[in-house]
């Protein structure tokens, strides 16, 4: 038997809590694993508090994301000994998660720990900050580089967020934060923000086209300040859309397309092919300075990932949570 952060739905309610599971219980696969570390990204504290409809399958095994080792293995890209990170797959959604001491998965699935990261480390990271390294990569394919101007990052203190203004100060761009937390302004400069401005300047309706100011955008937001960022986008510039914190509705005119060139690429971190990942994490563990993503996080245990996952819901962390399995 071995622990697990289990959700239940059922006529009595929704419930999250710690319950005990059998191995023979884990779906099949050909990889069995010992977690160490998981993690909170947002689509795990919206399925944890129940307030989206992330999980499709009940009762869930909680947590998209997991670090730790191959315990055995039928797969021929892994042995027992491996350590591994996993994001996404569907895990916590349709597949039983990783906020759990182990779990059966998909060898296919796994990417192979780097070398410069702690399982913790990687947790660290997790989903959100691969998907920010997964921005970063689609600024880069599109040409941005540090000398064209400004580059806005949206939902700045989150977990996207944080790790985006990281590597991209490291990269050399200069970032403007913004988020609605006026006091997090010395730990989103001490990340790599050169300004930091006030979401509310984004998160209200505004016009198709607006004064031009970004060389670029990583937005983690969605609704209205994705429509604002774009109308604020300079000719020819580029903005990501990875998140919706605000809302998954997007609110625009094809103004900024037609008439600016700006180009809107999508990031998608679920199913991400092996190549994409595996270049995200090499990419990570060279752009991605650890004393600065130490400074984003904040470790619970896996009896207190529901509280913090309510805790995510509602505003009140900053940065990333690791939870130790």
């Amino acid at each position: 038997m071995f622990k697990s952060l289990l959700l239940s739905k059922s006529d009595a309610g929704f419930s999250a809590a710690m319950a005990d599971i059998d191995e023979a219980q884990l779906p099949a696969g050909d990889v069995l694993v010992q977690v160490d570390y998981s993690t909170l990204n947002y689509k795990d504290g919206l399925a944890i508090t129940n307030k989206g409809p992330v999980v499709r399958s009940w009762p869930m095994v909680a947590g998209i994301d997991g670090a730790g080792t191959v315990l055995e293995s039928t797969h021929a890209g892994w042995k027992a000994g491996d350590r591994f990170v996993h994001n996404g797959w569907g895990l916590g959604e349709t597949r039983w998660g990783l906020m759990a001491e182990r779990a059966r998965l998909q060898g296919d699935w796994l990417v192979k720990l780097p070398a410069a990261f702690t399982p913790r480390q990687a947790m660290a990271i997790g989903t959100a900050g691969y998907t920010a390294m997964l921005s970063v990569l689609a600024l880069e394919r599109h040409g941005v580089q540090p000398k064209d101007g400004e580059v806005l990052v949206t939902g700045a203190t989150g977990g996207v967020g944080s790790v985006a203004v990281a590597l991209l100060g490291k990269l050399g761009y200069t970032v403007v934060a913004a988020t609605g937390k006026a006091s997090e302004e010395a730990y989103l400069k001490q990340l790599g923000a050169s300004g930091v401005m006030d979401r509310a300047e984004l998160s209200a309706p505004g016009k198709p086209l607006q004064k031009e100011r970004w060389a670029a955008v990583v937005d983690a937001v969605g609704s209205h300040t994705l429509a604002n960022a774009c109308a604020q986008t300079r000719y020819g510039g580029v903005v990501t859309a990875c998140g919706l914190a605000q809302g998954a509705d997007f609110p625009a005119t094809v103004m900024p397309f037609i008439l600016r060139g700006v180009t809107l690429a999508g990031i998608d971190s679920v199913m991400a092919p092996l190549a994409k990942r595996q270049q995200a994490w090499e990419r990570l563990a060279r752009d991605l300075d650890p004393a600065k993503l130490e400074a984003m996080v904040e470790e619970v245990p896996l009896a207190r990932a529901a509280e913090k996952a309510a805790d995510l819901i509602s505003g009140k962390v900053r940065g990333r949570v690791v939870v130790k399995i």
